[in-house]
């Protein structure tokens, strides 16, 4: 007897008949490989967002472009949602699978098509790994410069659906930006190219559209990139601060003075010893806060800003300011910042890792507002910024085994979100939104923009099939939790109004 199930989302009842559905899978793709078994499932069941979990109906791993194909088809024509998955590294629940739902999981796409050196751009699948491209790169003096901190795992198809970032995008720019074309296939599995492999292509601007568009507009296929020279120098500047004030003014006096680093991190003193007992990287553990400023390009411009930004950084008052001595310590520093968040998570049992954007000059305000609502809440925060572009990550401490500590971790979580969007930021910056900030969208667009919304992604898929249930609420659900859009300068929190 075939068993019908069911899972209404947003509004919508999917029904489906999953042993009908794995017989016609197995009858039209005899080689695809399929998991149906509840211990083959699990691994599945989150993405890096561990605190969602949902059982999938079906796991699919394809291997060839007209196996994605067929199962987009199918399921179209059956009204079946489908999730497209990478790596399983995202921390927005964007991978998150559906209970009614295909899993698509993309990562036996891990072929690198093409290594064009002279036109600098590679041609690569979207299980490939980010790390992996600039590895293939290098032997040509070349490298792929977003550099998400899970570099070594990441798939670029998932860099491409959360448009990540990474410590060097202030100067070298997000995926979008190093993206030159994309193939893909709508949820009824035609072809589409994004973008060219010049600068520009005619018409809409759809592949800045689809960076970004976490799995709702359609599953990437292929994905050309940009290479970059290596630059001659790189020299990295640790600068410690007596105080979170003193170091964001030094994040904008710096940015104020033209200069653009590489990288400009920002550490607080929770997130600097967590760091330091992990990696020892020769972090000050009694500095509130330090500053990774990372500098590169001919070796003497490298030094002329060398010394400049050590004068912005005395001026802003640092307390310490040291130069990298070599290329082991400048990968030592960075390693302390890139393993940040493994290392809180040996301070406690459980961490939340939120992902907001804020303006520069709000960068101390936010971190007080974060201190303080950190203590009405009970629950230790560790701040890690992508300070040069205002991208911050706290990450909530906490304890999955006493009662209503998620939910509390939850709602702080949320409250700071809340707070970036007051003074003028956004709810993510590169980690996305996916089912974890679905309730903060309704907090930063108003109901016609959320709207608008609806109808680009409608525009792409008419069923709802993609991605369901994620990224952009549906009106009701923000009228059901009673979430309110937040004009900027507005605060709804009083308990902020002095921040």
């Amino acid at each position: 007897m075939n068993i019908l199930y069911d899972e209404e989302i947003d509004g919508v009842l999917h029904k489906v008949d999953r042993a009908d559905l794995l017989a016609e899978l197995c009858q039209r793709l005899p080689d695809l490989l399929i998991l149906d078994r509840a211990e083959d499932l699990h691994p599945y069941e989150c993405d890096g967002l561990a605190a969602y979990r949902t059982l999938p109906l079906l796991v699919v791993l394809p291997e060839c472009l007209e196996q994605v194909e067929t199962i987009l088809r199918l399921c179209h024509a059956r009204g079946v949602p489908v999730v497209a998955r990478g790596a399983g590294t995202g921390l927005s629940g964007g991978a998150l699978p559906l209970a009614q739902g295909v899993l698509l999981v993309m990562a036996r796409f891990k072929n690198i098509l093409e290594m064009n050196p002279n036109a600098r751009r590679a041609r690569v699948q979207p299980g490939v790994r980010n790390l992996a491209i600039s590895e293939a790169a290098a032997p040509y003096g070349l490298y792929y410069a977003p550099d998400p901190s899970s570099q070594i795992a990441c798939s670029i198809g998932g860099n491409v659906a959360e448009n990540a970032g990474g410590v060097h995008c202030l100067k070298y720019g997000l995926t979008v930006h190093n993206v030159l074309k994309l193939e893909v296939l709508s949820m009824e599995g035609e072809r589409m190219t994004l973008g060219a492999d010049a600068l520009d292509a005619p018409g809409f601007d759809l592949l800045a559209l689809f960076n970004g568009s976490e799995g709702l507009l359609g599953i990437v296929t292929e994905v050309s990139v940009k290479l970059l020279p290596k630059p001659t120098v790189a020299r990295v500047l640790m600068a410690s601060f007596d105080s979170v004030d003193k170091a964001g003014r030094a994040v904008a006096e710096i940015i104020a003075a033209g200069i653009i680093p590489g990288g400009l991190e920002m550490m607080d003193k929770l997130a600097i010893q967590a760091a330091e007992d992990f990696i020892h990287a020769g972090y000050p553990i009694e500095a509130e806060a330090i500053l990774l400023c990372e500098l590169d390009g001919v070796e003497v411009d490298v030094a002329e800003d060398i010394e400049r930004v050590r004068a912005l950084l005395d001026q802003a008052g640092a307390t310490a300011v040291s130069l990298a001595r070599d290329d082991a310590e400048r990968a030592l520093f960075w390693a302390g910042r890139k393993n940040a968040f493994p290392a809180v998570g040996r301070m406690s049992p459980d961490y939340y890792c939120m992902d907001g954007t804020i303006p520069r000059r709000e960068l101390a305000n936010v971190l007080r507002g974060t201190a303080s609502l950190s203590a009405q809440y009970g629950l230790r925060v560790a701040n890690v910024f992508h300070a040069g572009d205002g991208n911050m990550h706290p990450l909530i401490l906490f304890d999955a085994n006493e009662p209503g500590a998620l939910q509390k971790a939850e709602e702080l979580g949320a409250r700071i979100l809340e707070l970036c969007v007051a003074v003028g930021g956004t709810i993510t910056g590169e980690h996305g939104v996916g089912r974890e900030k679905i309730n903060q969208m309704c907090v930063q667009f108003n109901s016609d923009e959320l709207s608008f919304f609806h109808a680009v992604k409608a525009a792409f898929d008419g069923e709802g099939l993609l991605n369901p249930g994620k990224n952009i609420p549906t009106l009701r659900r923000c009228a059901e939790h009673g979430a309110m859009h937040v004009h900027h300068g507005k605060l709804p929190f009083p308990e902020l109004e002095r921040f």
